[in-house]
């Protein structure tokens, strides 16, 4: 077993070792810790665990060893080869989840009251447009969208809405696959005494790190690439503020519920000791099929900044490893082609979510965004006739035989 502190030199040996410890028992891997409470020894162990005198657990909506040697990879994952201001190794604090949502859910009520605004952009995923529109506002919170690709534009609403508190980001997007740049509006946000936010589902870590380029939180759902397999519900929130995660980021989470369990935890971490490899050949394949379906007659436009064409590509090779997984297209025929298409499909799976090792195909506007009303959904480039793809780990022929025969 590697030591805690071992010099990792690689991404995938990171994501094997780092956050395992020895079991007392002797067990290989971590075993699932099914137990909603935990004893002291005495009285005063526990008023000493209770007051944060002595580390330890008390009762798993706080943590389990399970929860905890998933943070502490995810932690290890993002910040791999990441360093702070004084030079040294960039260190986080991650807190697992129920699901992304409650994680987004923690982050947002933990930073924002009553009179306070949040900035983003077109096109995020549905759940977190949702909660912007319909729960914010009832908590006297307000969301401002706007092109935050265009640095001027954000800015402006910067000026504009000086009782932003939050930038929010998500990068790429759900499903159109924009890519914002978050150094630059982590460095403009900073500059007007704004936090930032960034969703890295879509990258994972392997891919992206927001920290590296100056976010202050970090989250995901982890039910997507970082299990990879569609074998649980999860999320995470990572903050550098290590006194602010530590006190007031953890009660709130405390306080609403939204804990993770030992069983998914154990799922989670397993699944992530496969990322790099599953996450190169998904990447791999999103590449071909890309290509394959631009030259295709029968579709319109594809999102995909793999490709050259795109119009974010040169942002998204600069702060990712490689485009990714995800993509989404446009069929001519609108809607009726796009239902046509989904139901000759032979291979490939006709559900929603992403970041499982089959390829997975949806249609935003009747699945993922069909609560996000029309007027925006076309705003923000979520047409009638947009296909989502998450591209599997299959045979890379297998998947376009299948393609091809439903656009036939």
């Amino acid at each position: 077993m590697a030591e805690r502190n071992f010099p990792f030199t690689g991404f995938s040996s990171l994501a094997i070792h780092a956050g395992h410890e020895h079991d007392p028992k002797y067990a290989h891997l971590t075993p699932i810790y099914a137990s909603s409470t935990y004893v002291f020894d005495d009285a005063e162990q526990g008023m000493r665990r209770f007051s944060g005198e002595e580390p330890g657990y008390i009762y798993s909506r706080w943590g389990n060893p399970n929860m905890t040697e998933a943070e502490e990879k995810i932690a290890a994952m993002e910040t791999f080869g990441v360093h702070n201001d004084q030079g040294s190794q960039m260190q986080v604090k991650a807190i697992l989840h129920a699901s992304g949502m409650a994680a987004i859910t923690t982050l947002l009520l933990a930073n924002l009251t009553k009179g306070d605004k949040i900035l983003s952009h077109f096109s995020l995923y549905g759940g977190t447009q949702d909660l912007m529109n319909r729960l914010l506002p009832s908590l006297g919170m307000e969301a401002v969208i706007a092109d935050l690709r265009d640095l001027e534009k954000a800015e402006d609403a910067l000026k504009q809405h000086p009782d932003v508190k939050m930038v929010y980001l998500e990068t790429p997007a759900n499903p159109t696959i924009q890519c914002v740049d978050i150094e630059a509006l982590s460095t403009l946000a900073h500059r007007y005494g704004k936090i930032v936010a960034c969703d890295n589902t879509f990258a994972t870590p392997y891919l992206q790190q927001p920290f590296r380029f100056g976010a202050d939180f970090v989250v995901h759902s982890t039910t997507k690439f970082l299990n990879g397999h569609g074998t649980l519900i999860g999320g995470v929130l990572l903050g550098k503020d290590l006194e602010f995660m530590n006190t007031h980021a953890t009660k709130i989470h405390r306080m609403l519920g939204g804990n993770s369990n030992a069983f998914d935890a154990f799922l989670l971490v397993n699944g992530m000791k496969t990322l790099e490899i599953r996450m190169e050949r998904h990447c791999h394949n999103a590449m071909d099929v890309a290509t394959f379906l631009e030259s295709h007659h029968a579709v319109a436009k594809v999102n995909y900044n793999g490709l050259p064409t795109h119009p974010d590509h040169l942002l998204a090779m600069r702060q990712m490893r490689h485009a990714g997984a995800m993509l989404s297209f446009e069929m001519k025929g609108g809607l009726e082609a796009g239902v046509q298409l989904m139901n000759q499909l032979k291979m490939c799976t006709r559900t929603v979510s992403l970041g499982t090792c089959d390829t997975l195909m949806c249609h935003p506007a009747s699945m993922t965004h069909a609560s996000v009303p029309r007027e925006d959904r076309l705003k923000y480039g979520i047409s009638d006739g947009l296909i989502r793809v998450s591209i599997g780990m299959e045979n890379i022929a297998d998947i376009l035989n299948d393609l091809e025969q439903a656009l036939h």
